[in-house]
């Protein structure tokens, strides 16, 4: 899978392991696939399909990983550099673990700026709460003085503190109230268009693929089983047995559907 001029982000051969032994799992199995600039790409899977760990591989949270990953036609080795995280960010699932309970949002905001020298620190903060829809107002604030979708919006803030290229994002609104989903979803499609980022997006919810992505790749069991666009996933065009189970018990809870799924290695 070679990569091309507009590629942003290359995964070949992708394996990820964790623990020793008889206590190995083998979480990433051969993995591969590409995202072009400017795109949304999709993830997809049941949970414990590999989906996020693909994501902390790329992240370098996930360390015991073979294979290449390579970022605008830079590969990746076992640690991050400053350069990748102003290049690569991440926003993870849980909006109430991923804030420090004892930091003020100006702090939480700052402290990547300080570390990475961004210039005019105190502006990019109230610029970037304002790009996130929070205001000013909520700069010394703590996060339990926060609801769960003020805290996300901090969360994407501080990601787009070092005006990255790239946003990893892992299960963005799955721990929000459905009435504050759709509200973080189209923040993330505005973002998107005023910052020209480039998406990766890990989700267990074919509604939200099919709304933010223009391609998916469907895991199960540590792989990738079928690749294909979002226009096919609305014409209910899969190719794979799983990805048929998967949009029928996506389709309204259908319990027997979700027991019926199966794991294809």
């Amino acid at each position: 899978m070679p990569a091309s001029s507009d590629t942003a982000l290359l995964i070949e051969h992708l394996d990820v392991r964790f623990g020793k032994h008889e206590d190995e799992v083998h979480a990433v199995r051969d993995v591969s696939l590409s995202v072009r600039r400017g795109e949304s790409f999709g993830l997809v899977g049941e949970s414990g399909s590999g989906k996020s760990t693909v994501l902390r591989a790329i992240a370098g949270l996930a360390r015991d990983w073979t294979g290449r990953i390579s970022v605008d036609g830079d590969d990746l080795g076992p640690k991050r550099t400053k350069a990748f995280y102003e290049t690569v960010q991440m926003v993870f699932q849980d909006p109430y673990g991923s804030l420090h309970p004892r930091h003020t949002v100006d702090r939480t905001l700052s402290e990547p700026g300080r570390i990475h020298e961004v210039e005019n620190i105190d502006e990019r903060v109230n610029e970037l709460l304002r790009d996130v829809g929070l205001g000013p107002e909520f700069r010394f604030r703590y996060p339990h003085q926060l609801s769960g979708g003020q805290r996300q919006r901090v969360a994407i803030a501080r990601a787009l503190m070092l005006e990255p290229k790239i946003l990893l994002l892992d299960e963005p609104t799955s721990a929000l109230d459905v009435s504050v989903q759709a509200e973080i979803l189209n923040l993330l499609q505005r973002l998107k268009a005023e910052h020209k980022l480039t998406y990766v997006l890990v989700s267990h919810d074919l509604s939200v693929i099919a709304h933010m992505c223009d391609r998916m790749a469907v895991m199960n069991a540590g792989r990738v089983v079928e690749e294909m666009t979002v226009d096919q996933l609305r014409r209910a065009e899969p190719s794979h047995n799983y990805t048929r189970q998967l949009l029928k018990a996506s389709l309204g809870y259908d319990r027997a559907a979700v027991d019926a799924l199966e794991t294809f290695d």
